[in-house]
């Protein structure tokens, strides 16, 4: 059962969408908004009603990965509808067309116009320039869409590949911080 996967259904209709404010599109990913009924299904393990609404496969990894996290952000729209375009997309690979992760701002920018920036992409899928590739693509939509200049990223100490990322895209340390679920963090910000 670990390595069930979920399956769109097998059609020759299929057409890549444009970015939109449910789609963001990249060179090889697509960043699909999860509507409140998509992370309520998530929430609760369940991928054949979401798979084909993405067109993708999703496996049973991404959907263990992403269940806690779809159960968080559905919390969040339902206290804040407005909130929704900044929550939870999930990462797809246009070509095999499968879930590989997850990306997120935390919610909208603060009274300061930063937004926090969130991904995690299964491990296969790792080191192969999709992570920096989707927060390069939330980043463009979040300045393009609501001409957001400066984004935060709460990194741990000792997760190399992501401080590697953001060194990447020229945030900065600006201090450090103590999360309830993942312990300590270095806060980063762009300048």
């Amino acid at each position: 059962m670990g390595h069930e996967r979920h399956a769109p259904p097998e059609s020759d209709a299929y057409h890549p969408p444009v970015s939109s404010p449910d789609v963001i599109v990249s060179e090889r990913l697509e960043l699909w908004l999860a509507s409140p009924a998509q992370l309520a299904a998530l929430r609760g393990g369940d991928a054949r009603s979401v798979a084909p609404q993405l067109n993708a496969t999703l496996s049973d990894e991404w959907v263990a990965d992403v269940r806690w996290l779809a159960g968080f952000r559905l919390l969040q729209v339902t206290d804040h509808p407005d909130h929704a375009p900044w929550l939870f997309r999930a990462v797809v690979l246009k070509e095999p067309r499968t879930a590989i992760g997850h990306v997120n701002f935390h919610g909208p920018p603060d009274d300061r116009g930063v937004a926090e920036i969130g991904y995690s992409l299964l491990p296969a899928f790792r080191g192969q320039g999709y992570a920096i590739e989707a927060v390069r693509a939330m980043f463009d939509w979040a300045q393009r869409e609501h001409g957001v200049r400066r984004f935060r990223a709460s990194v741990a100490p000792d997760n190399e590949r992501s401080q590697h990322l953001i060194d990447k895209l020229g945030f900065v340390r600006i201090g450090e911080q103590w999360d309830e679920e993942d312990g300590l963090e270095w806060v980063f910000e762009t300048a």
